[in-house]
């Protein structure tokens, strides 16, 4: 006869403290199964089997395993389909519910809604919780119900409605006896070669929110060669650390890293309510008529850190080298990319896709529409970057820049790829032309 249970399915939530949906499965009266699945969905579409977010979330689930086999209980670690694996599931439990966190992603919707099917033809349930976000779905909006697509009424809108209920910890340890009982080895977790992936001898960032850096956060964010940001976005992005935490820290000591986190949660409503800009659309449907020039070879020395522009250089050349890019560099490049280049903003989408630890659909799309300009609450089309003048402000010693450029006084570093002047010109004239012509249809 099979055993009844109900299922904790993580996912991007990689934590056993805090957490939504794992509060409310062990209160549900039924032993919990706590299950994660390396998805095949996902990690086929990885070209470098040297990707380190596996290794992350490896070494994260390793953490939680720990844990939960003092707690005598143990993961259940899937390499498959999610539907794959809960029908695996199935054949062995009796599963009257599932808890998760709610994901905003195209592709996570998908697939929560077929997994969805599968446990109702089983008479199971889904149950959905907010965890990664503050405010969900329908919980900032304007006064005529729809959403915002501007930050600042956002950002204002969703201080208002903060109380200390939204900040509360979920106090999951003391349900901790609730789980399945089982041993640790009846499903161990997938190594990274059985999955076709290999580490990387690199650390990752710790988990942590330096006081130091949350205290001078506002003076020193924008600045790449000092230690001014807190690192943490690989964390927010696996949910080794919970956004609950991080913004109850900030309400007390830092209203610049507050917004910050704010930002995070407006991109991810953007996600939800236009979830077309996740699959390729710009959000203003006026910039889909933009000509670009795509020119692959310009591309591929944008990648590689050799446009000629040292800010850009750096920033690239840091992106390949850790998995990192810090936060100003990134708008400059992203900037360089779409206006002095003219080079579509979804290549470097895809690119940052690919090479960035702390990688988020969201964030990432909505970082990239803003420096192209199409996105909501976007910088205007002439607004261009200058990369000298923001070497000027923020590297004025070139610290950051030799860092990574470390032959910038050499001959052999390339001159220039584009004048700037041509370049802000021709991005003007392609920009204003494009932008006077009726919008495509949808």
């Amino acid at each position: 006869m099979k055993k009844t249970v109900n299922v904790c399915w993580f996912r991007r939530d990689l934590r056993l403290k805090d957490h939504a949906a794992l509060y409310h499965a062990l209160k549900s009266g039924e032993p919990v199964v706590p299950v994660f699945i390396f998805d095949r969905n996902i990690l086929d579409q990885l070209e470098d089997k040297s990707d380190r977010r596996v290794e992350f979330i490896r070494a994260a689930l390793q953490d939680m395993q720990s844990i939960l086999e003092n707690a005598g209980s143990s993961l259940e670690v899937f390499y498959g389909t999610p539907a794959e694996a809960f029908a695996g599931l199935l054949s062995r439990y009796a599963i009257e519910k599932v808890f998760v966190n709610r994901d905003y992603e195209p592709y996570a919707r998908v697939r929560d809604e077929e997994v969805e099917r599968l446990l109702k033809s089983a008479g199971a349930v889904l149950l959905y919780y907010k965890d990664q976000t503050i405010f969900d779905t329908a919980e900032v909006l304007k006064d005529d119900g729809k959403p915002y697509t501007v930050f600042t009424p956002y950002s204002k809108k969703w201080k208002s409605l903060l109380t200390d209920f939204h900040l509360k910890p979920y106090p999951v340890e003391k349900y901790f006896h609730n789980f399945f009982g089982q041993s640790a080895d009846k499903r161990a977790i997938p190594t990274l070669e059985s999955m076709g992936f290999k580490a990387v001898d690199q650390p990752f960032p710790a988990k942590m929110l330096k006081a130091e850096v949350i205290k001078k956060y506002n003076e020193q964010r924008d600045f790449p060669s000092v230690e001014g940001t807190s690192r943490l976005g690989v964390h927010l992005r696996f949910g080794t650390i919970s956004i609950r935490q991080l913004a109850a820290k900030a309400l007390r000591t830092s209203e610049t890293f507050l917004n910050e986190l704010i930002w995070r949660d407006f991109y991810q409503m953007i996600l939800w309510h236009f979830p077309r800009v996740g699959e390729g659309a710009s959000f203003k449907p006026e910039y889909d008529w933009i000509r670009w020039r795509n020119d692959e070879k310009e591309f591929e020395r944008w990648c590689s850190g050799m446009t000629g522009y040292p800010i850009v250089d750096a920033g690239m050349r840091e992106l390949n080298a850790t998995g990192f890019m810090h936060n100003r560099v990134r708008m400059i490049v992203a900037s360089f990319l779409a206006r002095h280049l003219l080079i579509d903003w979804r290549w470097g989408e895809a690119y940052f896709a690919r090479k960035l630890l702390d990688f988020d659909l969201a964030a990432n799309n909505g970082g990239w529409q803003w420096a192209a300009g199409s996105g909501c609450d976007a910088v205007p089309y002439f607004r261009i970057f200058n990369p000298y003048l923001q070497v000027k402000r923020f590297d004025p010693g070139l610290k950051y820049i030799r860092t990574w450029v470390p032959e910038l006084d050499d001959f052999n570093y390339p001159g220039p790829i584009v004048g700037h002047e041509f370049a802000r010109k021709r991005a003007l004239e392609v920009y204003k032309k494009a932008l006077g012509r009726k919008a495509p249809d949808r």
